[in-house]
């Protein structure tokens, strides 16, 4: 099964080449207008919404998505769908909201910002932890999680899967944002191409597994043998309530995360940051679009796994150490694809990793050559020197992520619990921090150091605090649940929640104080005619509302 056959390496190999030639194109055209770092860096007014759009979703999907979301999906049902659905909505927030102000007031960098509304210090502590996380958390799991699926499916050795997708990034992130841009539409392209013949595929197994055919006889079977997938709003008696706790998928943490997540994220954001604001809302829109379609692509396949599983097949396969491993679930499927369709969900897989890998690469030189180096190190440096001080940024940051990863046990942990557990302790703070500076002039840099500090520390306690304080008190209200031990926990993402409103309150006492006291701060240029919205925004942004309230109502 775990073999690829020659039509498939004929099919992944063209995609490869399809990819670096038109990489090495793009390259070369725009290499005469390449003429300074934030050129490279955020392909300053180059990039079109379609690319931006694209560009985004190629980022941010990637092997967590394709293996973990279906391994959920085969657990936990369409429920999983809310961080795809609800991203869409947090999509227009920030379309709307963020990029006007960051546009409006030239912020090419989350540190930048940070510089420019508080101080150097809270820039330079947030510069390096993001630095530290992205290389040894989010690049090591895209990179390992990325080699044990194309390792799963093709029988190659993991290591040689790491080197290999390692050097593809690479060979794209060099060229900059316009290359990782523009080969970004690509890569979604193949993306869902490969990833929605494997839904069709799964959807038309069902259907004949049960004496019919067709994708539309297949999901209507799923719905009815597996009717408790198909429910988006979990209540506190469902096992799968301490993952998605109830109504705060809509209203609480998730919002945080997702706020967290497209609009604070260098990664995700450095995407639009080099457009003018149309261009930028268009791309942004674009992607929300997208994010409605993903489910089909990455939750549908686990939930047709599940009716296929429960009537008797992949009983084996299934099995990792005895139990079941949902996350297996994505690779049987491919593992049954026939020959040639295989090959181009293989190309799939590889287009969201590398990516995902590419774009995350190009962050950490952006925040290491502009607020690290440029800032502490080399004050005087020229943009030739920047733009080759990225270059070796990327190439030293992939090196370490290929040795470190196998180490760091992401396999034992799940990649989606993993990057969620090492994010979720700063993600709080981080967004109040934002978003106080954002939109309230008052907001002092102590505050934000205190969201920043404090939100991280109140994280750890509200993770270990079942361990000392009984707070089954907290059960009626949803709030608490008891774990696999009969503890009452707090979920993960009600967990956010709290830290982020403890924050605001403490930011908002820290900053009356001291604004009392006379201290200054540095408000943002922010006026209403920025918020403005063209007609087609509007009509784009009240579609994508409606389709997701028609979705949630659906299922709910």
């Amino acid at each position: 099964m775990q073999t690829l056959a020659t039509k498939d390496y004929i099919v992944f190999f063209l995609y490869f080449i399809i990819i670096v030639g038109y990489g090495f194109w793009i390259y070369n055209r725009k290499k005469k207008a390449q003429t300074s770092s934030n050129d490279y860096f955020l392909a300053e007014g180059s990039l079109t919404w379609w690319a931006i759009g694209a560009s985004l979703i190629a980022s941010n999907i990637s092997a967590e998505q394709f293996i973990g979301m279906s391994g959920s999906g085969f657990k936990m049902g369409l429920a999983i769908a809310t961080y795809e659905w609800m991203a869409a909505i947090t999509l227009v927030i920030v379309a709307v909201f963020f990029m006007p102000v960051y546009l409006k007031n030239k912020i090419f960098t989350m540190p930048q910002y940070l510089k420019q509304r508080y101080n150097g210090n809270v820039a330079m502590i947030m510069a390096v932890f993001w630095l530290l996380l992205y290389v040894l958390v989010n690049l090591t799991s895209i990179l390992y999680l990325g080699a044990l699926a194309i390792s799963s499916i093709s029988g190659l050795n993991i290591t040689l899967c790491m080197i290999f997708l390692a050097v593809f990034a690479v060979m794209i992130t060099l060229g900059g944002m316009k290359v990782i841009g523009y080969t970004d539409v690509i890569q979604v392209f193949f993306l869902i191409l490969g990833g929605l013949i494997t839904t069709y595929l799964a959807l038309n197994l069902v259907a004949t597994e049960f004496g019919s055919d067709g994708v539309i006889s297949g999901f209507t079977i799923m719905r009815d043998k597996a009717d408790d997938h198909f429910h988006m709003i979990f209540d506190k008696t469902n096992p799968n309530y301490m993952d998605l706790p109830g109504l705060s998928v809509l209203i609480g943490g998730m919002l945080i995360i997702n706020l967290n997540y497209w609009g604070c994220n260098q990664y995700i954001t450095q995407r639009a940051l080099g457009a003018d604001l149309k261009t930028a809302r268009g791309g942004i829109l674009f992607a929300a679009f997208l994010k409605l379609l993903m489910p089909i692509i990455v939750v549908l396949p686990g939930i047709a796994a599940y009716v296929l599983y429960q009537n008797g097949h992949f009983q084996t396969e299934m099995l990792q150490d005895g139990s079941v491993n949902p996350d297996r679930a994505y690779p049987i499927l491919l593992n049954l694809l026939p020959v040639g369709l295989k090959g181009l969900s293989f190309a799939a897989l590889t287009a969201a990793i590398v990516a995902s890998l590419a774009g995350k690469a190009n962050s950490i030189a952006t925040i290491f050559t502009l607020d690290v180096y440029k800032e502490k190190i080399n004050v005087e440096a020229s943009e030739k020197k920047l733009v080759n001080i990225g270059k070796l940024t990327i190439i030293t940051a992939m090196i370490i992520a290929v040795v470190v990863a196998p180490f760091l046990g992401i396999d034992k942990k799940g990649g989606f619990q993993y990057i969620q557990e090492y994010t979720g302790f700063v993600s709080p703070g981080v967004f109040a921090m934002f978003i106080l500076g954002f939109f309230w002039k008052k907001t002092t840099s102590n505050a934000a150091l205190f969201a920043t500090i404090g939100g991280f520390i109140l994280s750890i306690i509200f993770k270990f605090m079942p361990a000392f304080v009984d707070l089954s008190f907290l059960n009626p209200i949803g709030f608490a649940v008891p774990n696999a031990d009969g503890v009452y926990e707090i979920p993960f993402i009600d967990r956010m929640g709290f830290v982020f409103l403890i924050c605001v309150i403490g930011m908002y006492f820290i900053s009356t104080y001291e604004t009392k006291k006379g201290v200054q701060t540095n408000g943002l240029e922010v006026d209403k005619t920025m918020f403005k919205m063209s007609p087609s925004f509007t009509v784009g942004m009240l579609v994508i509302v409606a389709i997701t309230a028609a979705l949630y109502t659906i299922f709910w």
